[in-house]
């Protein structure tokens, strides 16, 4: 009889845990290629090169089948009880804040270079981006929906799992119904494929990158080789971040005097508080630690999205 009790409070002891797994909270995005195949971007020129980027907010506002195609995923998605974040609801968000930055002139973002992506997934927060892609095909009067769900890491941009397929043909030309028979039946094994992502996370950290650079003639003369103590700056950054990263978890790809790159570098996904922590944030945590004693450097935080930070050394 004890030994059946205590089976049954360690069964409700394991359920009460399970129940308290965080998930990771998803954002649905149009991919490139449906973006491009369907006229929905701008053409931008870099360095001569013209490039293609997405406009989510067209997309939105000419296609009422990618509407109703973000609906029915989130739906699905939703009813296997993952948190959700709206592409339409933080598009509108960063339009508010451009406003913002724009009646703000000293901090207008002038440095910001970000793709539409970047900004939608860092003003988002979510954890992993849901990249969608479909084909609608007619067979005489019946209809089928080709589609691709890729779902990548917002912070990081590799890839974690995808879902592909193809519905039997239909009599209906929904695409949400289409979509739903379609995707159903694989959605269970990419679904398993997010949560494993979420806990090695948690587990071991976020992924991020950052560079440590340094402004040319600067006023106090700080480079990467100046020494504190005997040691080298790049040395003491390195220090402070095997205190202040997941189990020590980095890798430092790159340093001269002026440069210091650190790759695979492990944050926590929460601070303290239960917010979820950004390259921005965590290179921000470093920055204030230089500014301290015996350092008093002046430094800045670039914005390059969620998963990568840039820090200038030497002025504000």
């Amino acid at each position: 009889m004890k030994k059946s009790i205590f089976t049954l409070a360690l069964a409700l002891v394991a359920l009460v845990a399970s129940a308290q797994i965080k998930k990771p909270e998803l954002m649905v995005i149009p991919s490139d290629v449906w973006c491009i195949s369907n006229g929905y971007y701008t053409e931008v020129e870099n360095m001569g090169m013209t490039t293609k980027v997405p406009n989510y907010k067209q997309a939105l506002q000419e296609n009422m089948g990618l509407k109703v195609a973000i609906a029915k995923i989130n739906d699905l998605m939703a009813e296997r009880q993952f948190p959700l974040k709206s592409l339409e609801q933080t598009l509108k968000n960063i339009e508010q804040q451009r406003m913002e930055d724009n009646l703000t002139m000293s901090k207008s973002g002038n440095e910001l270079a970000e793709s539409p992506l970047d900004e939608v997934a860092r003003m988002a927060k979510a954890d992993i981006i849901l990249e969608l892609s479909w084909e609608m095909k007619d067979f005489g009067p019946k209809h089928s929906l080709t589609y691709i769900l890729e779902a990548r890491d917002a912070y990081t941009a590799k890839t974690i799992g995808s879902s592909a397929g193809t519905g039997a043909p239909s009599i209906s030309a929904d695409v949400d119904v289409l979509l739903e028979e379609a995707i159903v039946a694989n959605m269970d094994n990419l679904n398993n494929r997010l949560m494993d992502h979420f806990t090695e996370m948690q587990n071991i950290g976020r992924e991020i990158s950052l560079d440590i650079k340094v402004f040319a003639n600067n006023a106090r003369g700080i480079d990467l080789e100046s020494e504190f103590g005997g040691e080298e700056l790049v040395d003491l950054i390195e220090t402070w971040l095997q205190l202040n990263t997941v189990q020590g978890r980095f890798t430092r790809e790159y340093s001269s005097e002026n440069v210091a790159r650190f790759t695979q570098v492990r944050i926590p996904v929460y601070d303290e508080r239960g917010r979820a922590i950004d390259a921005n944030g965590f290179a921000k945590q470093l920055t204030k630690h230089l500014k301290g004693e015996p350092f008093y450097i002046p430094a800045k935080v670039l914005v390059k999205g969620l998963g990568r930070a840039v820090i200038i050394l030497g002025e504000k």
